[in-house]
């Protein structure tokens, strides 16, 4: 009688399993690597000296010294932002990432199906860098002149469809915040694009609208110099921007929070070890002295969050913002 071949299932065994760390190998390598191993592209989807760039070149000095690589500043202007962001989602060499504004991360597809990443699923959120309200303003003359916020809304809600607001475009967090605060405040201004902030300013300063959100900076500027009328910031309490107004729920609208924002983000494929040491950087400079003194020069608060607070803000604006949308049918094509 032959004997039993005992050690061929044990060999089969030792082979599979030689086979099966020789394919995870690579793989193993990446993220025990030293990270990053090159220089480091910040992706920003604006031009230069806008807000978006201003708080990436910010990041970039402290990013170098903190993570010991160059970290370099790649403008891919378009499209609100998108073609940016799209590059972003797209990234497979490890070592770009993108300093985006809320739309981009949240709503972008929701507004064009033709978008070709989706917010949701293609980036890895690093960390939320600053919020701010946007501030609800009224010319300082007019049938909007004086009273307080309750006086203005009465006014709003008996002029129904006769006042107009305008935004700096369709699909933009100052047109979606405007059709937000109608469903909110029961008001019916009718929406008037303008190509920018500046131009929607002007014509809040001639008379030509009756309400609109600016951003904190432009709203302050014309408030202080008599041209405006500040109502009330949009997020939930008051803010540092802007201390001397009431927040809209203050102001007696409920359930209404609405800020603008602008974070760090990695493609969905970077390795999770990665995106935790990158977040740890960014939330670390972020909420240095020195850094919260430049962000809220640029009109921003500072906050430098975790992946996970990212995420939780990512699905929240999406929620809310997206039912608008829907709602509206509001469509950026």
């Amino acid at each position: 009688m032959l004997p039993m071949p005992t050690s061929r299932l044990p060999r089969r065994a030792a082979l599979v399993t030689l086979a099966a760390l020789c394919a995870a190998a690579p793989a193993m390598a990446q993220n025990s690597a030293p990270w990053p191993s090159k220089p480091l592209r910040i992706v920003v989807g604006f031009p230069a000296g806008s807000s978006p760039d201003l708080t990436a070149r910010a990041l970039a000095e402290p990013l170098e010294k903190a993570l010991g690589q160059p970290v370099i500043v790649d403008n891919r202007v378009g499209a609100g932002g998108n073609i940016g962001a799209d590059a972003v989602a797209k990234a497979t060499d490890g070592h770009t990432i993108g300093l985006m504004i809320n739309g981009n991360m949240t709503i972008a597809r929701l507004l064009n199906p033709a978008v070709r990443y989706d917010p949701l699923k293609d980036f890895a959120p690093v960390s939320l860098v600053g919020v701010a309200p946007l501030v609800l303003v009224a010319p300082a003359g007019g049938a909007t002149a004086g009273g307080d916020a309750k006086s203005f809304f009465d006014a709003a809600r008996a002029a129904d469809n006769k006042w107009s607001y305008g935004s700096p475009g369709v699909g933009t967090v100052g047109h979606i915040g405007m059709e937000l605060l109608k469903s909110r405040a029961g008001i019916a201004p009718v929406h008037v694009p303008y190509p920018g902030y500046p131009q929607v300013a002007t014509a809040m300063v001639a008379g030509d609208l009756q309400l609109s959100m600016l951003p904190p900076a432009l709203a302050s500027a014309q408030i202080k110099a008599g041209k405006l009328r500040g109502i009330g910031v949009t997020s939930s309490g008051r803010s540092t921007l802007a201390p001397e107004l009431l927040s809209l729920a203050e102001a007696g609208v409920k359930n209404f929070n609405l800020e603008i924002w602008n974070a760090v983000a990695a493609p969905a494929s970077m390795p999770k070890a990665h995106v935790e040491k990158l977040a740890a950087a960014v939330s670390a400079i972020v909420r240095t002295p020195e850094m919260r003194q430049r962000l809220f020069q640029q009109g921003w608060q500072a906050v430098g969050s975790s992946p996970e607070a990212l995420a939780n803000r990512i699905q929240a604006d999406a929620q809310v913002l997206g039912g608008i949308i829907r709602a509206q049918r509001i469509s950026a094509q």
